[in-house]
């Protein structure tokens, strides 16, 4: 028999018989929205590679800096980002707002599960905004047009791109949404991007490449120089592209190790 959840807040019902990439991703970062059986594929991955639950870690922590840097030091309060995945643990709005409650958010995926429990479970302060679009990232006119119902894109806004453009095969139709996206917000925005990458982590790339390999939706590393590329023309904010626990670290956490995920933040002039 097969066997179904209710999303809270939501009519959808999902089979949670079944392993979903955004539920194991959630369960890496040590979130509650998955089942079982996400728990069980996601052992499977991190039996054959155990520092996936880093690199997922990792991530979240660099955008968490990211998005600090932005609202502390450039004064960024509104923020678009695409490819959320499953809520969990110091989301976008959750540091934004923290630091300062006014900031505005909307978040972008096209996946119906994700909708639904971004739905109930994402929230905003009184004096800010939270909203949430169903849009795929191969259609930024359309990002942009739903976005402007909530953010005011004559303003400085950062487009956040977090684990999402690995999920594009063409490397060349990734860095025209890059553009794209980026044409569509002032000067004075920024672009964060962090993303899998080559070459410094064999058992990754081992681990990754099998994965794609099983028929699920796939995820490409990228070399480090491909990453890079997607800021050009843009103005990268020391360190540059780098290892992300390598991007402006908390002085009080201990020595970074270069894991395979890179990224960078950049200013649009």
């Amino acid at each position: 028999m097969t066997d179904h959840a209710t999303v809270p807040g939501s009519e959808q019902e999902i089979d949670t018989s079944v392993p979903h990439s955004a539920r194991i991703w959630n369960y890496w970062l040590g979130g509650k929205d998955n089942y079982p059986v996400d728990e069980q594929a996601g052992d499977a991955y991190s039996a054959v590679f155990p520092g996936i639950v880093t690199v997922a870690r990792s991530s979240r922590a660099f955008l968490g800096r990211n998005i600090a840097h932005l609202v502390t030091e450039a004064g960024i309060r509104q923020f678009l980002d695409i490819g959320t995945g499953l809520p969990t643990e110091e989301n976008t709005h959750e540091v934004a707002q923290r630091l300062a409650p006014e900031a505005k958010i909307v978040y972008v995926d096209h996946d119906p599960l994700v909708l639904a429990h971004a739905r109930a479970l994402l929230t905003s302060t009184p004096e800010g905004a939270t909203a949430y679009i169903d849009a795929d990232l191969t259609d930024p006119d359309r990002i942009l047009s739903a976005a402007a119902g909530t953010l005011d894109l004559s303003r400085p806004t950062a487009l956040i791109l977090s684990n999402i453009l690995g999920h594009i095969a063409d490397y060349e139709q990734a860095r025209s949404i890059v553009s794209r996206l980026m044409d569509g917000l002032p000067s004075g925005s920024y672009l964060s991007i962090n993303d899998g990458s080559r070459g410094v982590d064999a058992d990754y790339e081992q681990a990754q490449d099998a994965y794609n390999d099983t028929g699920a939706i796939p995820y490409f590393l990228r070399p480090v120089d491909r990453i890079t590329a997607f800021f050009d023309g843009l103005e990268l904010l020391d360190p540059g592209v780098v290892s992300v626990p390598f991007w402006r670290p908390d002085p009080s956490a201990p020595t970074p190790r270069p894991i395979g995920e890179h990224g960078g933040l950049a200013r649009k002039p």
